[in-house]
């Protein structure tokens, strides 16, 4: 899948790229200025009695991994502009911006669907006043910067992979091309799995679900179960389009996005919340049996549309030509 060759040059780069580029590193200025200064034990933001002032060798590791995930974006933007950028072999950039894309698109939808509920006077889940955990403040800051980090390198990100890959998804989903229909149906059938769950909870069921968490289920928390379990369900349904061919007509390019972005989120979610869950110090503090088997469909799941995805770029990147026009 490491098609470079391009009919044209690189063209000159746009300010509208600029701009993007800009807003990409910008956007993250805040969020690791924060994460900084709360491995060198600074406070800002954290209230007295925050649960995250008790393990502080976890802090800093936790802080200092995600200081290099927030970085990798600037990085990411300065590849995505820059010519050295499209000489890159795919797997080196493609594999970032797919976890880029899988951990933002979900607080790029659910951050907004929490204002919204707010604003349209539903329950929103709060902090305890016992166990507070950050200042209201730092999650406006630090979610409206992913959103800005999200929009600009989707942006950026849209205009590199049409001038270097834009032959591949050219055309209609009708078209020939070998896609995995076994890899469709296990991801369907394993999909089911982390959908039925996130539904049971959105419409206010607490299988599973910890103490703590059932006494802090809300109208926001609802709301981001349902857009939980819309991911590995788009993930799903564009796996079966592309492998069964429905709706031939349909642009090739709508199915391989959504593709994209709900394997992305759904993979890379559960893979975090996995990761979170293990970190957890006190064993009874770790999530049940139902809610690992639910992150574990998750994983699964973007893992097997992902390979479809890819098995599909190679087979149509050896059989479509580059094409001429670039962005």
């Amino acid at each position: 899948m490491d098609t470079t060759q391009l009919a044209h040059p690189p063209l000159p780069l746009s300010p509208a790229r600029r701009i993007l580029r800009l807003v990409a590193i910008v956007s993250c200025l805040p969020y690791l200025t924060l994460k900084v200064a709360w491995i060198f034990s600074a406070r800002i933001g954290i209230p007295d009695g925050s649960s995250l002032l008790d393990h502080r060798a976890t802090m800093v590791v936790a802080n200092s991994v995600t200081v290099l995930m927030d970085a990798c974006v600037i990085a990411l933007a300065l590849l995505l502009t820059r010519p050295w950028g499209l000489r890159v072999r795919a797997w080196l950039l493609l594999v970032p911006v797919w976890v880029a894309s899988g951990l933002l698109a979900p607080i790029m939808t659910g951050f907004p669907v929490q204002l919204i509920v707010k604003a349209l006077g539903g329950e929103v889940q709060t902090q305890s006043a016992s166990e507070p955990f950050l200042d209201e403040w730092v999650f406006g800051v630090v979610y409206g910067g992913f959103i800005l980090q999200g929009i600009a390198l989707g942006g950026l990100f849209a205009v590199y992979a049409g001038q270097r890959w834009g032959h591949v998804w050219r055309g209609r989903v009708g078209d020939r091309h070998v896609a995995g229909k076994p890899l469709a149906v296990a991801a369907a059938v394993v999909a089911l799995l982390p959908v039925t769950v996130h539904l049971m909870w959105a419409f206010g069921s607490t299988e599973g679900l910890s103490a703590d968490a059932v006494r802090d289920r809300a109208t926001d928390t609802a709301a981001l179960d349902a857009l939980a379990a819309l991911f590995p369900l788009t993930a799903a349904a564009a796996a079966l389009v592309l492998a069964f061919r429905f709706r031939p007509r349909l642009p090739l390019a709508v199915p391989l996005a959504l593709a994209w972005v709900g394997s992305g989120a759904t993979a890379c979610w559960g893979a975090w919340l996995t990761l979170g869950s293990l970190a957890a110090g006190d064993i009874d503090e770790r999530p049940s049996a139902l809610v690992f088997l639910t992150y574990a469909g998750q994983m699964i799941t973007g893992m097997l549309v992902m390979a479809l995805a890819v098995r599909l770029f190679r087979a149509r990147a050896a059989t479509t030509a580059p094409s001429p026009v670039l962005v």
